[in-house]
């Protein structure tokens, strides 16, 4: 059974910084790419960013390009979110996701709050 936990979200004000963690369990993760989603209240959910199986892949959305980093270490089972720069429109819930031919496994998220 696959399980994803998130931790690292808070309460920050606006231009700070916050590192999102997800460990995962009950899969290899190192066969999956992994990803970041968001869901701020009364919107849907939607992607951040994603990285391939050997991190040397990544992508962003343009609303985090340049602010937002993400990366995993396989040997801890770990993906990570370096979240710069913050804005107050940044405040979600934040889910991580494992992708091995769709984004099928997700965490119950972690809330992060931007204040301005």
């Amino acid at each position: 059974q696959v399980q994803l936990v998130e931790s690292g979200g808070g309460l920050v004000q606006a231009g700070g910084s916050l590192r999102l963690s997800c460990a995962a369990s009950g899969l290899t993760f190192s066969n999956y790419a992994m990803g970041w989603f968001r869901q701020a209240p009364g919107k849907e959910r939607e992607f951040v960013a994603s990285i391939n199986w050997s991190g040397r892949t990544t992508f962003y959305s343009d609303s985090v390009k340049g602010r937002f980093s993400i990366s995993r270490d396989n040997a801890k089972n770990t993906v990570y979110l370096q979240m710069n720069s913050l804005k107050p429109e940044d405040t979600a819930v934040y889910y991580c996701a494992a992708k091995y031919s769709d984004w099928s496994s997700w965490g119950q998220g972690t809330q992060v709050t931007v204040s301005s």
